[in-house]
């Protein structure tokens, strides 16, 4: 019997020792707490030792965290460290869509006490910070733009909306906002054809409108290109005469009598040799 209780004493004895040290892992740290209040006390990276039974420790990260929504198919490929539903809202013009997106943050290191006394543990943290404000505005900005604007773009515009919104409530609670990207706006199947068939009309207009455009260019240049022959036909018919042949005749003549003489009484054209 003795032997039992000596067994367990021991048993006792070396539990006690484990749980008087903490270990807090690289990119960590950990806030004591004495019966669930907080002490105030910080542990850094590496062992320490705390009162077993008495104390416990919360870890928060201090590297970056990825909270990121997605459907259920694609969270089981996803390396998030939390995993949510996509946000469910409705444009400013009534069409539903599904919004996946994903938020990079770090606790801050100097606040992780007041973020223990205030909000609780990281899990706490995320579902009362992180989630609660990006689900809210995301699904409130969204709201602001009509379901064309999203789908032909506006996603930069968007996310920094969100951005603007989100950040001075995660720095207010001791979260360093990294960024916020919108990685997909579903639609429906419908309203997205829609979309697809009134963008290939626009198209199809438009390379209507380029092909009339060059026709009346090019109906343009003939006409052009007619009136100019005609100028210069009518040209040639008022400044060449019988009168101008006659005084270039006069102006090249060498002095040698015409041997040929062409015309009516009214006109006559002499024709010399030329000189040789």
């Amino acid at each position: 019997m003795t032997k039992y209780i000596v067994g367990a004493l021991a048993v006792l004895v070396f539990l006690t020792f484990l749980l008087g040290f903490r270990t807090i892992d690289a990119g960590e740290i950990g806030v004591v707490t004495s019966f669930g209040k907080v002490t105030g006390r910080v542990l850094d990276p590496g062992a320490s030792a705390i009162t077993p039974f008495v104390e416990s420790v919360l870890t928060y990260n201090t590297k970056k965290v990825i909270y990121e929504t997605a459907v259920a198919e694609n969270q089981k490929t996803s390396k998030a460290d939390y995993k949510d539903f996509p946000v469910d809202t409705n444009t400013k013009d009534g069409q539903q869509v599904d919004v996946s997106y994903t938020v990079r943050f770090a606790v801050d290191p100097t606040k992780v006490t007041w973020i223990a006394s205030h909000i609780g543990g990281e899990n706490a943290l995320v579902d009362k910070i992180v989630k609660t404000e990006s689900r809210i505005w995301v699904r409130n900005i969204v709201r602001e733009f009509t379901a064309e604007q999203l789908y032909t773009g506006n996603v930069a515009e968007v996310q920094q909306r969100i951005e603007n919104q989100i950040q001075p409530t995660f720095e207010a609670n001791g979260l360093v906002l990294d960024s916020l990207g919108i990685r997909e706006i579903k639609f429906s199947d419908q309203y997205a054809k829609a979309i697809e068939d009134k963008q290939i009309e626009a198209v199809n207009v438009q390379k209507a409108e380029n092909i009339a455009a060059r026709a009346v260019f090019e109906k343009t240049a003939k006409i052009t290109a007619a009136e100019a022959s005609a100028r210069e036909q009518e040209l040639q018919r008022t400044t060449i005469s019988p009168e101008l042949l006659q005084k270039m005749w006069i102006e090249k003549w060498q002095g040698q009598v015409p041997q040929t003489i062409l015309g009516n009484d009214s006109q006559m054209l002499f024709m010399v040799p030329s000189a040789k």
